[in-house]
């Protein structure tokens, strides 16, 4: 028979997995080469505004006030009802057909890492600031994982809760975008220079991204492939095409040392070897399972 055989849409499953990968970086130098920027964002109160005039970044120069509006705008967009921060306004439909509240829904959608009651504080006063560390998606690829990420500067630690705050000394003092790779300092108890522009740091967290498996099963049944394609086989060196006595006998069968994938033009996909030669059953199907890690 054919050595090709085709397989059937339920010989071949397709399955999703994440996998992480560890990170540290000691001192500023390290963490710029990385790719890895600060920036300080601040809520400058001036009627004449000129672009660049207050650069922030190690890396990419970006201006203050862009920054501080941007990270606003992105992430606290739903939780400037006060000045101590807040949960995002919403409405309450009331038993007597009336409703109370700022909204029926949010306005804005600012990347929450989970569905529970988020509550952020963004400082909105004149000259307030807040820091920002943003690291490149080549390095956290899909997203940080929650609960890994470290920073420490200055004999200060920030730890993530892996629900998407920053935690320095038991306190909330900012939050993270799993997904963006962003950290915002908002405390301003903290000190934001410090934060991000310290050489004195060291930062660790784990990236994630998804892989794919696919597992193809080859089944041989009792009847197939049960003539070998080794070219040792043959008795005479002038491919006569006549075995050797052993392999002619009833009791002979073939051996399984390895496994091709083709694709619809017969053109050689990939190759899978099996650990030692396996012999086929002339009474039962064999099954091999090949797994393909993308």
């Amino acid at each position: 028979m054919s050595v090709y055989k085709p397989f059937t849409t339920s010989d071949i499953i397709v399955s999703p997995f994440k996998v992480n990968k560890s990170f540290t970086f000691q001192g500023a130098a390290a963490l710029t080469g990385s790719g890895i920027d600060r920036f300080i964002g601040k809520n400058i109160q001036s009627t004449l505004w000129i672009s660049g005039s207050n650069p922030t970044g190690q890396i990419s120069s970006q201006d203050k006030f862009l920054v501080y509006r941007s990270i606003r705008e992105l992430y606290y967009s739903n939780f400037l009802e006060n000045k101590n921060g807040s949960p995002v306004g919403t409405a309450s439909f009331n038993t007597d057909g009336t409703i109370t509240g700022p909204s029926y829904t949010p306005n804005y959608y600012n990347y929450l890492p989970n569905t529970l009651n988020a509550n952020r504080f963004f400082p909105t006063g004149s000259n307030d600031e807040v820091g920002v560390i943003s690291i490149p998606s080549n390095i956290f690829g899909e997203n940080i994982k929650p609960g890994t990420l470290v920073y420490e500067t200055e004999g200060i630690s920030y730890t993530d809760d892996g629900e998407g705050g920053l935690i320095s000394a038991s306190l909330k003092v900012g939050d993270i975008i799993y997904e963006h790779g962003i950290t915002t300092l908002t405390s301003a108890s903290n000190n934001i220079n410090s934060f991000t522009t310290s050489s004195n740091i060291t930062c660790s967290f784990e990236s994630t991204i998804t892989l794919y498996e696919s597992q193809y099963k080859c089944t041989i049944r009792e009847n197939e492939f049960n003539f070998p394609q080794n070219p040792t086989i043959i008795s005479s060196s002038s491919n006569s095409g006549i075995m050797f006595d052993f392999a002619t006998g009833s009791y002979f069968t073939p051996y399984v040392t390895t496994v091709g994938l083709y694709n619809n033009n017969k053109e050689l996909l990939a190759v899978g070897k099996l650990a030692q030669p396996l012999p086929l059953s002339t009474t039962t199907d064999t099954n091999i399972i090949i797994n393909l890690d993308l």
